[in-house]
């Protein structure tokens, strides 16, 4: 071997062994950061007082929570209120979230977690938190993707968390111990579900499109027996029925709302007066899917304070068994008479 072949011989020896050294060195260090990472905060600086607005969006739908004058509202439902507490959980969530499992992924392996971006109706995209501050400026956002599956030694597996990417950074591709199940961009599933009560009815009238339908019961005092107003000879109410009536006014709930009154010619009028002085006034109609939709004016109006969304404004969706019992004509409240045996 003359010189020349041993001076390239150590060059080319030297070579291998720094390319080698950087390639230990990377892995090192990407095996580092992602130790780093086990256990850490995902947002680990999230300002969540300073939070006033969440978008969510998953394929092409998208959900916008707002806080309006200090109240949580959801903006497609005209800004009605929405769940606080559903809201504040998922906050303080979002704020404690750590990872227990780093994924080397590439861009192009983002699809097999779900990972790609939201804004299509691809299978493989995954739901966005766009967390915002007052002037709408991003302030934080995570990536929802697919859930992370349990896999026991029996084979049936459940959800023990999520695939999740932080303010759009794919090198940082997690799992967390968070399924995040309910997070999706439904309306109807971020509303404030509370709703009014009636107490202590003095009157209850219904009046049908078919008018030979309708009644009114009325009685003196909060304990006192209903009457059946203009009642015929013969006619006794059944107070079995009346208590049905009556009871449908305990848990009232509804299901979604939106902006807006609409009333139908087919519609029933309930109308209830109170011994505390309040009124209300019902439209009601069948609007399928199980639904009754039904506005409602109350006087005095209740307002949820700081931003108008008093129920005399929206029309909601409430589950059709809800006044099954109400809705009845007026020879259901009678008792059955049996006809005479010969």
């Amino acid at each position: 071997m003359n010189g020349k072949q041993f001076i390239a011989l150590v060059i080319l020896v030297a070579l291998v062994g720094a390319a080698g050294w950087i390639i230990y060195q990377h892995n090192n260090s990407s095996w580092q950061s992602a130790s780093q990472t086990i256990g850490g905060k995902l947002l680990p600086n999230l300002p969540i007082n300073n939070v006033s607005q969440i978008d969510i969006q998953s394929g092409t739908n998208q959900l916008t929570l707002a806080r309006i004058y200090g109240l949580w509202t959801v903006r497609e439902r005209g800004n009605y209120p929405a769940n606080f507490s559903q809201i504040s959980s998922l906050l303080m969530k979002l704020s404690d979230l750590k990872a227990v499992q780093h994924v080397q992924a590439g861009p192009s392996e983002l699809p097999r977690f779900d990972l790609s971006p939201p804004g299509t109706a691809a299978a493989d995209s995954g739901t966005l938190l766009d967390l915002k501050d007052q002037s709408g400026k991003s302030v934080a956002s995570l990536l929802l993707g697919k859930q992370h599956m349990n896999q026991p030694a029996n084979g049936q597996g459940w959800p023990d968390g999520r695939y999740v990417m932080a303010n759009n950074n794919n090198a940082d591709v997690v799992v967390v111990s968070e399924t995040f199940d309910n997070v999706a961009p439904k309306p109807g599933d971020w509303l404030d579900k509370s709703f009014f009560k009636i107490s202590d009815p003095k009157s209850i009238a219904v009046d049908f499109p078919v008018k030979t339908n309708s009644w009114k019961l009325t009685r003196a005092s909060a304990t006192n027996d209903w009457q059946l107003a203009n009642a015929r000879p013969g006619e006794r109410l059944d107070s079995s029925k009346v208590e049905d009536i009556t009871g449908s006014f305990d848990s009232l709930q509804f299901n979604d709302v939106k902006r807006g009154i609409t009333t139908l010619d087919s519609a029933a009028t309930v109308t209830i007066d109170t011994f505390g002085g309040t009124n209300y006034v019902a439209n009601i109609w069948p609007s399928g899917e199980g639904n009754d939709s039904m506005v409602i004016s109350i006087d005095p109006p209740k307002a949820k304070a700081g931003v108008d969304s008093q129920y005399n404004h929206f029309t909601f969706e409430i589950p059709n068994y809800t006044f099954e019992s109400l809705l009845k004509p007026r020879t259901n409240l009678l008792e059955t008479v049996e006809a005479p045996k010969h």
